[in-house]
């Protein structure tokens, strides 16, 4: 391999989700993993998440179909991190210009809207 790639390797646990498993690029060039399920239209919010390696796992953004693209980045930037959800069941996440230290272990979960008042 040669130094100038880096490679951003996804998983994910549950069957009826699935992503990009493994993802190489080069440096310098953005990289985007997909995301997809199958537990019906109800389940349109997305998490995607990273861990990198040495450190514990972080939320880097909350996406839904219900908030036309106004995605929630909480602390980090969306100079590094883009993220799309135009359908219930798919949704994408970027890193942009990938440098060395974004090599770790991103991945995505999904959920469904509950209301929680009485």
């Amino acid at each position: 391999m040669s130094s100038s790639r880096r490679g951003l390797l996804s998983g994910t646990d549950g069957s009826d989700v699935s992503q990009t498993s493994m993802l190489w690029t080069k440096k310098g060039q953005d990289a985007t993993m997909n995301c997809s399920h199958t537990k019906g239209a109800q389940y349109f919010q997305m998490y995607w998440y990273r861990q990198l390696p040495g450190e514990t796992m972080e939320l880097v953004v909350f996406t839904s179909t219900a908030n036309r693209g106004e995605h929630d980045f909480g602390a980090f930037s969306k100079e590094k991190f883009s993220a799309s959800k135009t359908e219930a069941e798919r949704g994408t996440f970027t890193v942009k210009k990938v440098q060395p230290e974004d090599k770790g272990l991103y991945f995505c979960s999904v959920s469904q809207h509950s209301d929680t008042n009485p």
